[in-house]
Order: C-alpha cells, then structure tokens, then sequence
C-alpha cells in the first residue's frame, strides 16, 4: 500500500470512528487517495457520498448538512483555485458556528513556489475563519505515522465539533500528496509491507476520546437538541464564564437573534418574569404565549418604543435582522440606558451590534418575580400592541386574491406541518417572515445569517433537508428570491447517483433584487434598476428543465398545499412586482404604525 493510499484509508477510517456520516467532494486527481477511501465507506454504508462539480455548490451542500444535523460534515477538494471556491461556506461556517471538517489536497512541499500546475498558496488559506488549520503532511511509509492520522483525524473532529471545549466551526486540514495518487496494481486491501499497524482501537471507538458537550448530535424530528447545549437556566454556550444573577424588573424584555441554543429556558424565564418575546423567526425561539409575532411593526413605530423603554435586556444569538431592532438595543438617544445582558455562544464569541452589552454571560438567574395574580400591565401593553399590528397587516394581505411576498412567507409558513424544515434566504425572505410569521412550535427555520450572504442557498437548502429527512423529519421548503436561485443554479445538477431530499424551493420571481427597493439607493431611479435592480430577464421554468425537475408557477395562495405536497426535488416559482412589493410594504408600515396610535389613545383614554 503507497502512503497516499495509506493516509487516505486510515484517516477516513478514523473519521468515520469519530462519527462522520456525510461527505461532500468536487472532483479533482490530487484528492483522489481520499476521494477513493470516502467512496469505499460509502458502498460499505458507512458514509454518505455527495459529489458536486462545483467546488461553492459543494462547500454550500456541506454547510446546509452540518447545520441540519449538528454533526461535522466533511469537504474535499483537489489542490488549486478549487480550495479558494470553499472560502464563502468557511466564512458563513465560521459566523453561524457550524461545523465543518474542510480537507483540501495539495501538491507536495518540493513544487511549490516553482511554477508547477495547480498549485497555489493553500497554508492557512481561510485565515481566522477556521476553529483550527493542520498542514498534515507527506504521507511516508514510516513506522508510528497511523498513530499520527488517527489522532490528527480525532483533533480536527473534537475541534470542528466543539468537543475540543470551543466554539463548533470550520477546520481546515491541508493535505499534501506524492504521487502515485491510487493503489497500484498489486496493491490489496490490507497493509500489506507497512512497517508498523494500520488498525485502530478495539471495537471500533476512537484513536482520541473528548468529553462530549451533550449527549448525541443527531437531530430528531420538531425541534431537534441545540448544538451545542448550555448549561443553566438560560444559557449560551460559553465555558468558564459565570452566571449573571438579575433581579426582577417588570420592564424586562427578552431577544432571541439567529443562532442554534436552547431557547426554552429564555422562554421560561420570559413567562416566570412577564417579560415579552422578539425572536427572529431562525432563533428557534418564536414560540410560546410572550412570543410576539408583528414586534418588527412595534420596533418601527417611534410612538411606541417611546413608551416603551426597557430597563432590561437578556438577548441570545445573533440579534440584527431589522434596523428596528438595532434601534431598539441601542436605545433612545439621552434616556437612560437598559442593563443589557448578553448571552455568550461559545468561548469569547457574543454578539452585541449595537454595542450595549453591560454583562456578558453564560447564564442568567433570576431573583424576585411578579406578585402571584399581579396584572402584567408591561407584558399586556406589548400583547395588546403587538395584536392591532398583526391584525392591521392581516387586513391588508388578505385584502387582495393573489400572492403578494409578505402573504407568502406568512402563508407558507403557517400551511408547513410540524416536524417540517424551512429554509429562509437571507434578504426579503427572512425579513418578511420576521414580520409576519406567527409564534408556533413544531417547525424548524434555518438561514444563512452569519454573514447573509447569498452564496450557495440552493445547496445549502438541499443539505439541510437531506440532513433533516434521514433523521426522520418531515417536508422541507426554501423560499428564495431569483437571484439567489440563479446565483447557485449550478447546484441544482445532480449526478444520477446523488442523494436527493423531498425540497421545494419556493422561488419569488420579480426579476432582481427586491430588497434594494426598500432601502435608500432606490432615491436614485437613474442609476438603480442597471446597479441595484439588477433585472436578469432569466426564464427559471427553463434552468428548471435544464437541470431536469418539475417546474410549477403558483398564482393563488391555495395552492400552496398541493406544491408542498409533492415528492422530490422541485421548483416553485411565486411571480411577483418589486415596485409593488416596496410599495405594499410601505402601506404595512403605516397601517400597523396606525393601528399602534389608536390603541395607544384607546388605552390612554381608559
């Protein structure tokens, strides 16, 4: 057996022993030693293989895997540009703390620097934004070298993995080959004339034990465990910092950003102390009687946060989907400012974007509470509130017969059943269902919010639903805007022997970017449409056929159940107005900013 043959065999072995279960590869002769031992663990059903041509489509695919199912996912390209492709999942990998296991090829030490093909710089080639980097090595026939493999393949596992004690993320391990690349002719399966065991621990456990930081990291069905688990009543998932004891003050609100920890203490304690919920809908956290569901309206209207002011703020995960929102962590300009308490994600990772946290914690534990039977006047006034918002936007999306954007998500999202996946695209998507999606439990909602961008959504969606559904849960939708769709179109062809999940992807077709026609560069009509609008004029029944799946156009909301009904992977397209989205959700705006002025005068007069 060579040693690239070698290397590939054990290292794989060794991984699957820690608990890989999903490999992802883009075709390449460098990484052919471990393109080779994945395809063995796979035909032995001990992986599952996907194979991408598209090194982004590939990175994107791997993510939406690991962000699914909590568990490491491996990423294999061959030496070159190929590794570069990666860049954008490692990034996102890195701000949303998903772990990823990134191996790259390269060529040995000796060409590089020397002009020789496809070779390129690849040491520490993602920077800061890997948990670890491992320049492995030549694999050589030397005695001791298996030993070595298993343990650098367990220390990139317990890294990505956060057994290490961090923060779960990308790991890069940059792996040099010598030539020959494949087994030669008389090359057996076994480690025939290696000096020294290939084999690892009895009975199939692992080279390196780490203390896991929960018990199990498949997913269930619902609402799987989060990855990783806190520790406490209310808790990050930081170790070593301390719990912040809080007494109760009546004017508390609780705000639960995108990111992947365990919400049901935050909505315990938010129930225990009256306090409101504003909870982005991929925090997991919109749920439960203080979840409110049209808080966005709140935050926009100045009338209301005015009278509103909080005195204390516990927030989780990565808060910032809204300027409103933004606004209100910051608070009024002169008003004296909240105690805001910031729960940490992991060891020296929290996010604070406004830039107010007082404390940074593990945990929170509340003293003190309401009297028993005490009317929660705060926690009503924002019920109260939050009730006139939704019902004056509900008014006008049910006003007409056909799709507007906000209407879909709002409807799509009420129609998925429990134990259903949705995966939100980072622009229009997420943002109209944060304003309209209503408080439930049962459905699970992922996007790319650690650096919103709209590299490989298409792939990532797929991931995760491939992920979600061989844990036994149930009908996956992404809602995407067109030019997220056409941006990872290539991720859409698929070999015949790929993997393929039962996903829709919902798009909304209004010929660009809609979310530019909300914000302040569409003041500049002569420059917009060609620099922001971006209109593409693409035809997506036909990037449908060309990647063979069903194609099918939506005109009214009722049909929403039969698409989402279907088998497959399809495409479902929502044709839309962008003039006359900004244009609707200007009138939602003033409608619910409204709706807040009457109530507030109803409340004042009784």
């Amino acid at each position: 057996m060579n040693p690239a043959t070698a290397f590939g065999t054990v290292f794989t072995d060794e991984l699957v022993r820690c608990g890989l279960r999903e490999a992802v590869l883009a075709p390449g002769s460098r990484s052919a030693p471990l393109a080779l031992a994945l395809f063995d663990r796979s035909r032995a059903g001990d992986v599952r293989l996907h194979v991408r041509i598209d090194e982004r489509s590939a990175a994107f695919l791997a993510l939406g895997l690991a962000k699914a199912s909590r568990r490491p996912a491996l990423l294999l390209c061959t030496s070159g540009t190929a590794t570069a492709q990666f860049h954008a999942a490692v990034i996102e990998a890195d701000e949303s703390g998903v772990p990823l296991l990134v191996l790259t090829a390269d060529r040995p030490p000796e060409l590089r620097g020397t002009g020789a093909n496809q070779t390129i710089d690849q040491l520490k080639l993602y920077g800061s934004a890997v948990r670890w980097f491992c320049e492995a090595g030549v694999p050589e026939a030397r005695s001791g070298m298996a030993g070595y493999w298993r343990s650098l393949a367990c220390r990139s596992w317990a890294q990505a993995s956060g057994a290490a004690g961090g923060f779960p993320g990308p790991v890069h391990v940059n792996v040099p080959f010598r030539e020959p690349l494949v087994p030669g002719a008389g090359d057996g399966p076994g480690p025939a004339g290696w000096p020294g065991p290939l084999g690892g621990r009895p009975g199939g456990a692992p080279w390196t034990a780490f203390s896991a930081r929960r018990p199990g990291l498949a997913p269930s069905p619902g609402l799987p465990p989060p990855f990783p688990a806190g520790a406490g009543p209310l808790a990050g998932a930081s170790a070593g910092l301390p719990a912040v004891g809080v007494a109760w003050a009546e004017r508390g609100v609780v705000v639960c950003g995108d990111g992947d920890f365990d919400a049901a203490p935050l909505l315990e304690m938010a129930e225990t102390a009256g306090w409101p919920v504003l909870a982005e809908p991929s925090s997991g956290a919109r749920r439960g009687p203080n979840a409110l569901s049209a808080y966005g309206y709140l935050l926009d209207a100045p009338g209301f946060t005015a009278a509103h002011r909080p005195d204390l703020i516990v927030s989780a995960g990565r808060p910032g989907l809204s300027r409103g929102q933004l606004a209100f962590l910051r608070g009024a300009p002169g008003a004296p400012p909240a105690r805001h308490i910031v729960l940490a994600q992991g060891p020296g990772r929290w996010s604070d974007p406004a830039r107010t946290a007082t404390d940074v914690a593990q945990a929170v534990r509340l003293t003190g509470g309401p009297d028993p039977g005490e009317p929660a006047a705060w926690l009503m006034s924002w019920k109260q509130a939050d009730a006139a918002a939704r019902q004056a936007a509900d008014a006008i999306l049910d006003a007409g017969a056909g799709f507007s954007e906000p209407r879909l998500a709002r409807d799509l999202a009420a129609v998925l059943p429990d134990g259903g996946l949705l995966w939100a695209a980072s622009s229009m998507p997420v943002r109209d269902l944060d304003q309209h999606l209503a408080a439930r439990a049962g459905l699970r909602i992922l996007a790319s919010r650690g650096a919103s961008g709209i590299d490989g959504l298409v792939s990532s969606a797929i991931g995760a639903a491939l992920a979600w559904q061989s844990a036994g849960g149930g009908p996956a939708v992404a809602l995407l805007g067109d030019l997220a769709f056409l941006h990872d179109s290539p991720g859409l062809m698929l070999g015949p022997d790929e993997p393929r999940p039962d996903l829709c992807l919902l798009v909304v077709g209004n010929d660009g970017g809609g979310i530019f026609s909300t914000l302040e560069q569409a003041a500049f009509p002569a420059q917009f449409e060609r620099l922001f609008g971006t209109p593409h004029g693409t035809d997506l029944e036909r990037i449908a056929q060309a990647a063979g799946l069903a194609y099918t156009r939506l005109e009214r909301p009722e049909d929403l159940g039969a698409v989402l009904s279907g088998r497959g992977l399809r495409v479902a397209e929502v044709r839309t107005d962008r003039a006359a989205g900004a244009a609707l959700r200007g009138r939602l705006s003033a409608a619910c900013e409204s709706a807040l002025s009457v109530a507030r005068e109803r409340g004042a007069s009784g």
